[in-house]
C-alpha cells in the first residue's frame, strides 16, 4: 500500500472514529434540546436526597416512640395523667420533624430495584404490629423511659449529618426527650 493510501485509510478511519463519536455525544442529551445538569445541581440533589432521608429517619423515630406511648397508655390507663401530656409532647415532636417534607423523589434506578421513595414509605408505614408493654405500671413506664432515652440518642446521633435548622430542631427534641425519660423514671412517684 502507498504512503497516499495509508493516509486515506487513516483519515477514513479518523473521520469514522469522530463520527461514531459525535453520535455518542448527541445522544446523551446535548443535541436534543435537553439540558445535562450541571454538577452543582447534582450535588444538590443529592444533599437534597439525604436531607429527605434524615427527616424521614426523625419522624420514623419519634412515630416509634407514639406507638409506645399509645401501647403503654391501652394497657395501662390509671398512667393517663402522667402520659398524655409527654405523649402530646411526642406527637408534636413527630409533626415538626416532618414540617419540610419527609419524602425521597425519584432517583435513577434499575427496573428491578425499588424507588428509594417505596423503600422510605414501607419504612414509615408498615403494617402496624402490636407493641408488647410490661403488666407492671412501674415497668411499664421504665421502658417508656428507655424507649425515649433510645429515640433521644438516635436524635443526637443524626445531628451530625442535619443542616443547621434541623440540627437544632434536632437537639430541642432530643432534650425533651431526655427530660421525659427523667420524668417517668425519677422524676415522679408512679
Amino acid at each position: 500500500m502507498t504512503t497516499t493510501g495509508r493516509r486515506a485509510l487513516l483519515r477514513a478511519g479518523a473521520a469514522a472514529g469522530a463520527t461514531a463519536l459525535v453520535g455518542c455525544t448527541s445522544s446523551s442529551g446535548e443535541g436534543d434540546g435537553t439540558r445535562r445538569p450541571s454538577a452543582a445541581e447534582l450535588e444538590a440533589e443529592r444533599v437534597a436526597r439525604a436531607e429527605a432521608a434524615l427527616r424521614l429517619r426523625s419522624v420514623s423515630t419519634a412515630r416509634t416512640l407514639l406507638e409506645r406511648y399509645d401501647a403503654a397508655l391501652a394497657a395501662h390507663p390509671a398512667l393517663a395523667t402522667r402520659l398524655t401530656p409527654l405523649r402530646r409532647s411526642v406527637a408534636a415532636h413527630a409533626k415538626a420533624l416532618g414540617e419540610g417534607g419527609t419524602t425521597v423523589g425519584p432517583a435513577t434506578t434499575s427496573p428491578s430495584s425499588p424507588s428509594p421513595s417505596a423503600s422510605a414509605s414501607a419504612s414509615v408505614s408498615p403494617r402496624p404490629v402490636p407493641v408488647p408493654v410490661a403488666a407492671d405500671p412501674r415497668a411499664a413506664l421504665k421502658e417508656l423511659a428507655a424507649a425515649e432515652r433510645t429515640a433521644s440518642d438516635r436524635h443526637t446521633d443524626a445531628l451530625l449529618t442535619a443542616p443547621p435548622e434541623y440540627a437544632r430542631l434536632l437537639a430541642s427534641v432530643a432534650a425533651a426527650g431526655a427530660a421525659h425519660a427523667y420524668l417517668l423514671t425519677e422524676g415522679a412517684p408512679a
